[in-house]
């Protein structure tokens, strides 16, 4: 990672809250939460099970609405924003990994991958999404459909799709939890490859320590709040 980068926030919150009615009571899922991610970092946020980490990047997706509190992205306060405009954002400087990959299985490897460059109304959206199918190993396989490939074909396929907008920032939520463990590590090895090629900040879900230290810092949750 170049040492030039510029400390300047891409993601920061602000008392970051969730809470959701259980019957009679309130739950508090997220409690006061303040991050900051500046552009080029790999921060990893870990947690057990339950500790509030998958809500925490819906949040910061602005996927879910918070109780209170504010995420700015690239200096926008992203819940100052409708739905629509939020989704617009989203698609112009987000990229999402996700544990269950989210593939369309009516559209082959080359169809997925080019789709959120169609949404841009991309006219070389062929040509970029099978250059990154090449780049992700799986130039053979771009007229198959999702049932016909692997796990691990379908996440390359996934994180091919996630860089194709050339995003600014990459979400990705247990990205190899799906996955054994031998195909797990060549799919991070490729993810972090593509990060630096791209010069994307990620911020990574996961609770797998061994992949947590692989990003430059990793945030704990415990019990909804970040441990200090």
């Amino acid at each position: 990672m170049s040492e030039n980068i510029v400390k300047r926030p891409i993601l920061w919150t602000q008392a970051l809250t969730k809470q959701v009615n259980t019957g009679d009571k309130q739950l508090t899922i997220l409690q006061d939460i303040d991050l900051q991610v500046n552009i080029g970092e790999a921060v990893a946020i870990i947690g057990a099970s339950g500790s509030g980490k998958s809500t925490l990047l819906g949040l910061l997706a602005g996927l879910d609405l918070p109780t209170s509190g504010k995420v700015h992205l690239d200096e926008i306060d992203i819940f100052s924003l409708d739905e629509d405009s939020r989704a617009a954002l989203r698609g112009q400087i987000l990229g999402f990994v996700f544990q269950s990959f989210q593939l369309l299985p009516a559209l082959t490897a080359l169809e997925n991958v080019m789709l959120p460059l169609e949404l841009m109304k991309k006219n070389n959206a062929d040509s970029v999404a099978q250059g990154l199918l090449n780049r992700v190993g799986l130039a053979k396989r771009c007229e198959h459909y999702p049932k016909q490939l692997s796990g691990g074909e379908q996440q390359r396929v996934a994180i091919a799709r996630a860089f194709a907008t050339e995003p600014k920032l990459l979400l990705a939520d247990e990205p190899t939890g799906n996955l054994d463990s031998a195909t797990g590590v060549q799919i991070i090895e490729l993810m972090f490859e593509l990060n630096r090629e791209h010069g994307t900040t990620l911020v990574l879900v996961t609770h797998d320590e061994v992949l947590s230290k692989r990003c430059s810092r990793q945030i704990r949750l415990v019990d909804g709040k970040i441990a200090h």
